[in-house]
């Protein structure tokens, strides 16, 4: 039987025909995509001959829709959500839901009059072992977080060969390491232990060519209490992303390259692995569609909520803002 919710996925770069792809596999939905630029659209539907193609985001709102996408440049995540929650579609809008806060009070009303579902794609919350490690936490098996500390980094030029010819080039656009990298960390993080309320951060621009935007940041922070420090830089050769827990009673660590989460409660012990499955390439990207999709269905709440969204965006203008000023920024709930 042929699934009757029909998702749009605006924009198809490379994460929006991810999503295209993830969308289809969850075998729960049909699938349509937006695409301005004609070579591309035209290649993307060669690759997906079920899926239907649209050269405009007015185009598509012709026809009935359910839910949609937003894989489009940052600037654009905004008003795309405001025209389609306007017709009563639910959104997921692609990480970071933007680069100001202009219009985003305006989103966050017209969700709530139109009782549409809307979530961030921050897709670290689709991870069994971050899932997993969060849920040991919260539930206060190492009693009372007291510090969370992480560092990441990974060689951007051998993942992301054309950054410099992409969003990532101008902080307007998206871009930078804070909004592009440093966001899915940050999110983590608040998603651990709370909202991000204060920051300091040290940004520089390191080793990326044909670039002026930061490559390497190094941020202090405070969740409420809890002191948190995040470190980042996309020009090392490891790609490595480490998020530690330091509690009362344990340390609870969560390695993205090795997929699995580690805990210590004896001082000077012996780490306890919690692996998971291998993941595939596409693992985390199709539970995010279903998590989406849950959500609609009223099965369970989105995994990065709208709020919970603009809560990352006031984190990474926070940074940014640190970085201009020398000073320790805080940060509106």
């Amino acid at each position: 039987m042929r699934p009757s919710r029909h998702v749009l996925v605006v924009g198809a770069g490379s994460i929006g025909e991810r999503h295209v792809r993830c969308f289809l596999a969850t075998q729960r939905t049909r699938v349509s995509f937006v695409e301005v630029r004609r070579e591309l659209r035209d290649e993307v539907a060669a690759r997906y001959p079920d899926v239907g193609a649209f050269d405009s985001l007015e185009a598509a709102l012709e026809h009935p829709l359910d839910a949609a996408v937003i894989a489009t440049p940052a600037p654009l995540h905004v008003p795309q959500a405001l025209q389609l929650v306007d017709r009563g579609v639910h959104v997921l809008i692609e990480k970071p839901l933007a680069v100001t806060m202009d219009g985003v009070g305006d989103l966050v009303a017209r969700v709530a009059r139109k009782g549409v579902i809307a979530a961030v794609a921050y897709v670290l919350r689709a991870h069994p072992a971050l899932t997993e490690m969060r849920e040991a936490i919260a539930s206060g098996e190492f009693g009372r977080p007291l510090e969370l500390v992480a560092v990441a980094g990974q060689h951007f030029p051998l993942y992301r060969p054309a950054y410099a010819q992409t969003y990532y080039a101008k902080h307007e656009t998206g871009g930078g390491a804070v909004q592009d990298a440093l966001t899915h960390v940050t999110n983590a993080g608040q998603w651990i232990l709370g909202p991000v309320t204060r920051v300091v951060a040290d940004l520089a621009h390191q080793s990326l060519a044909e670039t002026s935007v930061e490559d390497t940041v190094h941020v202090l922070a405070r969740h409420d209490r809890i002191p948190a420090s995040y470190s980042l830089n996309q020009h090392q050769t490891p790609n490595e992303t480490t998020i530690t827990v330091v509690c009362e009673r344990g340390t609870a660590r969560f390695e993205l390259h090795a997929n699995r989460w580690r805990s210590m409660t004896t001082p000077g012990g012996e780490w306890i692995d919690h692996a998971n499955s291998p993941l595939e390439r596409d693992a985390m990207f199709i539970r995010q569609a279903g998590m989406f999709l849950d959500a609609i269905d009223g099965v369970a709440p989105p995994a990065c909520s709208l709020g919970e969204g603009i809560l990352t965006l006031r984190a990474n203008l926070g940074i940014l803002e640190s970085a201009r000023t020398g000073t320790w920024v805080s940060i509106r709930a």
